[in-house]
């Protein structure tokens, strides 16, 4: 037999149930329902009518008509009859099996819920059963699953009840922690759990007279154990992982007589704020020890980041080390390369720029540099990571916008000496908070600084929501904060046409702009030009000599241009919250009072204008955050390459933020004490993937 090569091929020859990673008696288990249906009562259809559009019902019937319409579409319509009223089923998508089993005569059990047709109460694809009149009922609710094209709910609850009834399941689903090993006193929420088995089974097969809100809010014990076990082997996992860092080799830094970082304090036409002061001690503190620092500076745009990591890199290189700066876009890097320049030439330090745009030539001679030792501090894009780059003695690695850099990436930028690795101090930072709850859970092997307080003199952006209707207003305002000598952004969501959104693109607003405001330079950026392009665009808008930007995302980072005190973003509510407090953190760099303007269509979910509100009340980062894992969850604020396998599928961060607080201190207990069990804990859970889970 010749075997699949392709990803194509593997896939057909694989049964839905591999597809879904469900193998083994264990992942059956642990495929629990995402929610249940109550099969386990029944009304008649008068009854029923009666509970229109306020619950999903149970009720049967014969079948009296079942004919296939073709208008407005295709569709298998079934009326059913008891003896107290009639009820139409309704089938959009149907197999030609399902008409026969509906045939006339049939008698069904349907559960659905109703709704007023245009021939009266109507169900539109109920569940269907085919039996006698006097079949019993469910003792349980029913669980639905998760599920894929191909495997229908049958099939895979068979699945899941045969791997319940494994012999080795028995073993997989052992107690592991006693009473005796977790303190009742110390955890007193563990005493009020059931086992894990107990717990497993519970959720497959829940009693009908169980609260079925807590199974479907997820708060009832069963689930809190389920969340509990996974919480604490991602937990042990991330711990165990800061431990095993302190093992590693790094340089240690001591402070120097007339050192480079004071040098560079002087130079700075500014005095650093309280927070930065604290952060900077904190920095400090790691940067001394012999292990590597993994700490992440978070402040909100604006707070003064980039200073701190440029006083981190004076320290490294006062101590001999070379210093890496990296970034995830050219623009940003080249932001980063230009504000460093002279501040670090003044200072005698060389600085080298590197990124995958670079003529072969010039990038040659960048690595050449960084290989000898020459340059003291590189900047760049993921091009410092690539293969044939060796730093001569790298001692801090900096990594802006962490999260957009996958866990493997900032691991690559460590050095060698003889046979071992010496780790380099990473120092990674975001302009985008990140909620507690989120640290707690994803950054455990992190340590977390944050600058949260602004600079002096510097002012809260004023953020006003406008409807689209009143877009020639806003042009005049724009006029007017350009004939001041001011510059503005106007923020557009799409590049090209698209007739599915209907919304203005940039090229569209650009030309007209261009119209409006003839007498000022409007210039156009966006993701499609080239690197060399953008830049230059960029640098003539700093220069002042393009006044006005239309802009899509691409200067959602990094771009800092102090005279910019306008910036209008259209159809606002295409928008999520971290963008739009990425984007109008973009102006109000300067002294002078800086306005964003959100302009909205008409139509706005409810969603939508809260998510607008929110951003109109608070400039606080965090508490945007907060918002944005509420409505997003964090697989989606973290990016998948940075959460890789480690995201959670029971716990809830926000629902669950006290169990959180509590299985963090039981893991460092478990760690220090029962070092065997953690492990047994961490192999059952997460099986091959412990690894993975050390980002």
């Amino acid at each position: 037999m010749v075997k699949p090569t392709s990803t194509a091929q593997i896939k057909a020859v694989q049964t839905p149930l591999s597809r879904l990673g469900l193998d083994t008696p264990a992942a059956l288990a642990l495929h629990l329902p995402i929610r249940y249906e109550d099969e386990t009562k029944i009304v008649n259809i008068a009854q029923a009518i009666v509970a229109l559009a306020t619950t999903a019902v149970q009720t049967q019937g014969h079948v009296i008509r079942c004919e296939v319409q073709f208008r407005p579409r295709r569709q298998l319509v079934v009326l059913i009859a008891d003896e107290t009223d009639e009820l139409t089923l309704r089938f959009l998508n149907f197999y030609p099996s399902q008409q026969k089993q509906m045939a006339v005569g049939m008698h069904l059990r349907v559960r659905g819920d109703l709704r007023q047709g245009y021939f009266g109460p109507e169900m539109v694809h109920p569940t269907v059963k085919v039996c006698l009149p006097d079949a019993p009922l469910s003792k349980e609710l029913t669980p639905i699953y998760s599920t894929i094209a191909g495997l229908g709910q049958a099939t895979l609850r068979k699945a899941i009840e045969k791997g319940l009834k494994e012999p080795e399941l028995k073993n997989f689903l052992e107690e592991i922690f006693t009473p005796g090993v977790i303190c009742q006193n110390k955890y007193p929420f563990f005493s009020e759990l059931p086992s894990l088995e107990e717990a497993i089974r519970l959720l497959h097969h829940p009693d009908s007279h169980i609260n079925s809100a807590s199974l479907l809010e997820r708060t009832h014990p069963a689930w809190r154990r389920v969340q509990f076990e996974e919480l604490l082997a991602q937990q042990i996992s991330l711990q165990q992982a800061h431990m095993e860092r302190k093992k590693r080799q790094a340089p240690a830094f001591c402070s120097q007589k007339n050192s480079r970082k004071d040098a560079f304090l002087q130079i700075l036409p500014f005095q650093l704020t309280q927070a930065q002061l604290r952060v900077w001690g904190e920095i400090t503190s790691d940067l001394e020890q012999a292990y590597p620092m993994n700490r992440l500076l978070q402040g909100d745009v604006g707070s003064g980041k980039t200073a701190i990591a440029a006083l981190a890199a004076c320290y490294a290189i006062e101590n001999g080390y070379q210093v890496a700066l990296m970034a995830p876009t050219e623009i940003l890097a080249e932001q980063h390369y230009q504000k460093f320049l002279p501040w670090f030439t003044s200072l005698g330090i060389s600085i080298v720029w590197l990124t995958g745009s670079l003529k072969v030539k010039e990038k040659r001679l960048a690595q050449e540099q960084i290989m000898r030792g020459e340059a003291q501090l590189a900047i760049g894009t993921h091009a410092l990571i690539q293969e044939g780059i060796t730093f001569a003695n790298l001692g801090l690695a900096i990594i802006d916008e962490q999260h957009r850099f996958g866990v493997r990436q900032r691991l690559q930028l460590h050095a060698k000496k003889g046979t071992e690795p010496v780790y380099a101090h990473q120092l990674m930072m975001s302009a985008t908070p990140i909620p507690r709850t989120l640290a707690m859970t994803y950054y455990a092997d992190l340590e977390v600084s944050v600058i949260d307080e602004l600079p002096p003199g510097r002012k809260p952006v004023v953020t006003k929501l406008i409807k689209e209707n009143r877009r020639p207003e806003v042009v005049v305002g724009v006029q007017q904060e350009l004939a001041k000598g001011r510059q503005c952004y106007w923020v557009c969501p799409l590049i090209e046409e698209s007739e599915v959104l209907q919304l203005k693109t940039a090229l569209e607003t650009f030309e007209t702009l261009s119209n409006t405001l003839a007498e000022y330079s409007v210039g156009l950026i966006h993701g499609k030009l080239k690197a060399e392009e953008k830049s230059s665009i960029m640098a003539r808008f700093k220069d002042g000599q393009i006044q006005l930007l239309v802009s899509t995302t691409v200067i959602e980072v990094g771009v800092d241009v102090p005279n910019a005190t306008l910036m209008v973003i259209e159809h606002a509510q295409r928008f999520g919250y971290a963008q739009i407090h990425q984007l109008r953190g973009r102006v109000g760099r300067g002294a002078e009072q800086s306005v964003c303007i959100l302009l909205y269509s008409d139509a706005l979910s409810t969603a939508a204008k809260e998510r607008l509100q929110t951003l109109r009340n608070s400039s606080d980062g965090f508490e945007i955050a907060e918002k944005d894992l509420a409505l997003r969850g964090p697989g989606e604020l973290l990016g998948a390459r940075q959460s890789g396998d480690t995201m959670l599928r029971f716990v809830d961060l926000q629902r669950d933020a006290w169990l959180i607080e509590a299985v963090k201190d039981l893991a460092h207990d478990l760690l220090q004490n029962e070092p065997q069990l953690a492990r047994k804990h961490l192999v059952r859970w997460l099986g091959s993937r412990t690894e993975l889970l050390k980002a």
